[in-house]
């Protein structure tokens, strides 16, 4: 079963343009910021919201089509829509709000019976949902939503609506009801770490502009734009402008590197991550002198921040990550000489 998404809504200030496709047995994780159109197009698949152009087709079945003027309504979607809130009826028990999603009223109480025991529910069927854990709340939405018999789920950041205490709990429940359903999953979040742990793909959305589907570990591993790196939480980037021979100029860094490898058309940043970074003895290829700025202590690691020849504005600053061990044995020299490797440099562009 296939999703295919290719829609555009112009707001004025805001314009979405999302395209994307996924298939059966793909938790595709929609990572970006605050604001950058990650809840609204799950609503556009869902119908709350129409685009303004656009296809949207759900295994051969089109759900929306602006040129063939077809727009079906949410309830013949079949599309399971998790709300950040959970969007349950308070005044309706557990049981009842199961129910609701039951369309087959002959199965209605063997569909509901069923739900409760698999989401382990159990003496929980009489309780209101303000007698309910976050967990449990959210158990009995994904129950409702699953006894409408959905082909497709989409999760509105499940996990932003609890405490930081129970989302590990949950984030292991939802994983497995994840890996049981049938169909594609769609999962909105700003946190890599959700995406890396939950999603097979990933698909970036920057400012309403989604970006190329990739494997999650591609995101991690070798993210392609400059948003894609910045969400993934790389925490050092510089402007970059190629130079003669294949180098790179890191205008922020005041340095120019060898990265190894072809540059890709249209740079304009380059990357690197913290624990990538090594302190050395002294000058060579890809190394730059750096001045400590401030240390900040974690409870198993010590992060640098460090000035680079290029300044200490925006991105001039580096950031490197150390054991504690190792920085005690570093501690005190001026300059701190860092070398950047070439295989672990990321050559990013705008988009």
């Amino acid at each position: 079963m296939r999703l295919q998404v290719d829609i555009h809504k112009d707001f004025g200030k805001f314009r979405l343009d999302c395209s994307f496709e996924t298939e059966s047995g793909q938790v595709t994780g929609l990572l970006g910021a605050s604001g950058c159109g990650k809840s609204l197009t799950l609503k556009c698949i869902a119908g709350i919201e129409k685009p303004d152009r656009g296809r949207i087709v759900l295994d051969g079945r089109v759900l929306f089509d602006s040129e063939r003027h077809i727009d079906l309504p949410p309830q013949k979607r079949r599309v399971g829509y998790l709300f950040q809130n959970y969007a349950l009826f308070p005044n309706m028990t557990v049981e009842q709000n199961i129910a609701v999603g039951v369309q087959d009223k002959a199965l209605r109480k063997e569909t509901v019976n069923r739900l409760i025991s698999s989401f382990y529910l159990e003496g929980q069927e009489h309780k209101y949902p303000r007698q309910l854990s976050g967990g449990q709340q959210q158990r009995v939405a994904l129950a409702r939503i699953l006894a409408s018999q959905p082909e497709v789920l989409l999760l509105d950041e499940p996990f932003s609506a609890l405490d930081s205490y129970l989302k590990w709990q949950v984030e292991l429940e939802l994983a497995d009801i994840l890996s049981a359903f049938s169909g594609p999953v769609l999962f909105v979040t700003h946190n890599r770490d959700e995406v890396q742990r939950l999603c097979q793909q990933v698909c970036v959305l920057d400012n309403g502009r989604s970006q190329a589907v990739m494997p999650v570990h591609e995101l991690f591993e070798a993210p392609r734009t400059l948003s894609a790196c910045l969400l993934s939480g790389c925490k050092n980037v510089s402007r970059a402008q190629p130079t003669a021979g294949g180098m790179v100029e890191a205008l922020d860094w005041g340095v120019t590197l060898d990265p190894g490898q072809p540059l890709p058309e249209g740079l304009t940043h380059i990357g690197v991550r913290a624990h990538y970074i090594r302190p050395v003895e002294g000058p060579g290829p890809n190394r730059l002198p750096c001045r400590v700025e401030r240390v900040v202590e974690n409870v198993f690691s010590t992060v640098v921040m460090l000035t680079t020849p290029g300044g200490s504005q925006g991105f001039s600053w580096l950031r490197i990550e150390l054991e504690k061990e190792r920085w005690t044995a570093l501690a005190g020299r001026d300059p701190l000489w860092l070398e950047l490797p070439a295989k672990d440099l990321l050559l990013l562009t705008s988009n």
